[in-house]
Order: structure tokens, then sequence, then C-alpha cells
């Protein structure tokens, strides 16, 4: 990561003309320059970039995501007056889709929550709290979710909420006002309404009001999705000092269910009554069970080392430096197969984060994240 990869996207990963990172890259290497640039990619290597230069790994890493970010704003950030960021452009700036979407609000304040506190830019403050009204009051459900977006769509997903979750976690890693009181309602929100207490596990797809969607996809569970919010509850219990989440233990064991026994590789979607819906296996899949491993070793939890480490040898094995050392395979099949694709650039944030985690866990890092 900090050798080869960083520099590597920091170069063939980023457009030298405008500043905007590439949205994937070709098998040799070289950008998709026909690729349609999404803002949530945009926000994920600004993310990247910010976290890498805060803990050292990547020092020049502030500069070039503080220039991908001025790009960004100045092409993606409210062109229409009509506030909040759409949710794609071209290469060359214009815009190609104007939906107001959650998921990417939820990128765009973690990365602004990494990159001020990687610069100290008055700038982005100032984004960041009209970016936070702009969500409060347009995609805020009375609940306190957040809609899909503008304009509201159906079915209500779990993801955008996490997401937005772990953005309020990362501004109260920033010492943002009010960031504790966002992370202890949106922990609400998993607790009273994603969470199946009954049968310890997590929908995908929901009605308006939080029902799961009737039929087979209000059944469909991610084995991955439940992994990444183990780390995120407890991350949050060592932000704000709370007791353990029992639920997080019951995820846990529910993603360890669907790690295939030949390969120690989580499945992609199963479903909640038993059997796999979908089996092939992404590399975020594998990313998200390391990290929920490397939180229960903070905890303190007996063999979670072992498991932690076991998921990154097996994420390392199967999915990384390919097609090219810098790169990785997005997803393989049933039979671990590479599936044919392109070098998505969302992947690095992923991946990035897994490796930090490792460091600061097992590699005596600084336990407080720089």
């Amino acid at each position: 990561m900090k050798r080869i990869v960083l520099p590597f996207w920091a170069a063939a990963g980023r457009d030298p003309v405008t500043g905007l990172f590439q949205e994937r890259l070709l098998s040799n290497g070289a950008p998709d320059t026909d690729a349609v640039l999404r803002v949530r990619v945009q926000a994920r290597q600004i993310y990247v970039y910010a976290h890498a230069a805060v803990i050292g790994w990547y020092p020049e890493g502030a500069a070039l995501a503080l220039g991908a970010y001025d790009r960004m704003v100045s092409v993606a950030y409210s062109p229409d007056g009509k506030g909040g960021f759409v949710h794609s452009v071209t290469p060359g700036g214009h815009v190609v889709s104007p939906l107001r979407d959650a998921y990417d609000h939820a990128f765009l304040v973690l990365a602004l929550a990494w990159l001020l506190r990687a610069t100290g830019e008055a700038r982005i403050r100032t984004v960041l709290d009209a970016l936070l009204g702009f969500v409060d009051a347009e995609m805020t459900a009375p609940d306190g979710s957040l809609l899909e977006g503008i304009p509201p769509s159906l079915p209500r997903r779990q993801n955008p909420q996490m997401h937005w979750y772990e953005a309020m976690l990362a501004l109260m890693e920033a010492g943002f006002p009010g960031a504790a009181e966002r992370a202890a309602r949106h922990r609400a929100l998993f607790e009273t309404r994603l969470y199946h207490a009954a049968t310890g596990s997590l929908g995908e797809y929901f009605t308006d009001d939080w029902e799961p969607v009737p039929g087979l996809e209000g059944a469909i569970l991610e084995p991955g999705h439940h992994a990444e919010w183990v780390w995120l509850l407890r991350r949050h219990e060592a932000l704000a000092g709370l007791s353990r989440s029992p639920a997080a233990e019951r995820l846990l064991d529910g993603a360890m269910r669907w790690v295939e026994p030949e390969t120690g590789l989580l499945v992609d979607e199963v479903l909640r009554g038993g059997g796999v819906h979908r089996g092939t296996r992404r590399t975020w899949l594998q990313t998200e069970l390391a990290k929920a491993w490397l939180s229960e070793v903070e905890l303190g939890t007996t063999g979670a080392a072992e498991q932690a480490r076991r998921a990154l040898v097996t994420l390392d094995r199967h999915f990384l430096r390919q097609p090219i050392q810098a790169g990785w395979l997005d997803r393989i099949d049933e039979r671990g197969r590479p599936l044919p694709s392109l070098i998505p650039a969302s992947a690095l944030y992923h991946i990035f984060l897994a490796a930090a985690e490792a460091e600061r866990v097992l590699g005596g890092g600084d336990r407080a994240r720089a």
C-alpha cells in the first residue's frame, strides 16, 4: 500500500489535467478515459489520500486530495443552484446525472472530515457545514434516516444509512460539533429498524416505513455488510465509551457462517431463510471481514488476531496484485475463477482501510488513530 499502490493510483489513477481521479483502469493499468465519473468514487479517493496523509503513509496525499476536492466542487457542487452534489459528471466536468444520492453524500462527508484533518483548510469546513445542512433539510426523513436521494426512490437500502453512520463517526474523531448526537441517532436506527433481532441478521431492502420489502428481495442478506457493521459498532463504542453491542457479536457469527471453509472467502449474497442467493465473491467483503476481526482484537476476543490475519492473507491471495501489481480483482466466481472486469477505483477505499487498520491494531501503530 505505502510503496506501490498509493503512488501508482496518485499518478495513473488521476487525470493530470483536471486533477480528478479516474473511475477505473483497464487491465493493463491505463485509465478508462471513456468512463463517467461518479462523485462517490471521487469522494472515496479523496478520503484515502487524506487519511494516508494524516497517518504518514503518503504525505503528498493531502495536497493531491485537496486538488481533486477543489475540482470536484467546481464541477459537481450544486451546478444547478439546488444544493448538494450531483451524482456523476463526464471527465470534462459536464453533469451526467443530477441526482442527489444519499450514498454519495455519506462518502462526501467522510472525505471532507478527513481532508479537514489533513489540511485544516477553512473552505472545506464551509462546504462541510453546508453539506450537512443540505442533507438535514432535503434528504432526511422525519425518523432521522436518510432518504435514498432527490428525488426519493424505493426500496430504501440499509447501505446509505450504514455509510452515513461511518461518516458521523469520522466527524466524531475530528471533534466536529454535534457528531456524537448524529452517530447515536443512526445507531438507534440500526438497532430498531435495520437489525432483525429474531435472527441476528441485517436486511438490505426496505419499504418506506422500514419493513423488509415483500418477496425475495426482502430476504436478501449480505455477509459483507454484517461484518462491516461489526467494525462500525465497535468503533463507535471505542469513541463514545459505550457498552458492547450484543448485536455486533451476532452479526459476526452470522457472517462467519457464510465463510467458505475451502477458501476462507465470504459469498456475496445469501437469504435470511437459508441458502446462497449470489455465490460470487467480491473484494470488499473480504476487507470488511478482516476489519471486523481487527475490532475484536482490540476487545481482547480469543482467537481474533488469528482470524484477522487469515482474512487478510485470503484477501491478498485471491484478489490483490492482479492483473497488475498495484491492482485488484473485483469479483471471482463460485469456482474461484476471476470474472472479467476492469480495475475499479472504488475498491481502494476498502483495501486501504483494511491495511491501515491492520497496521494500527496488529502492527503496533498509534492505537488512537493518529
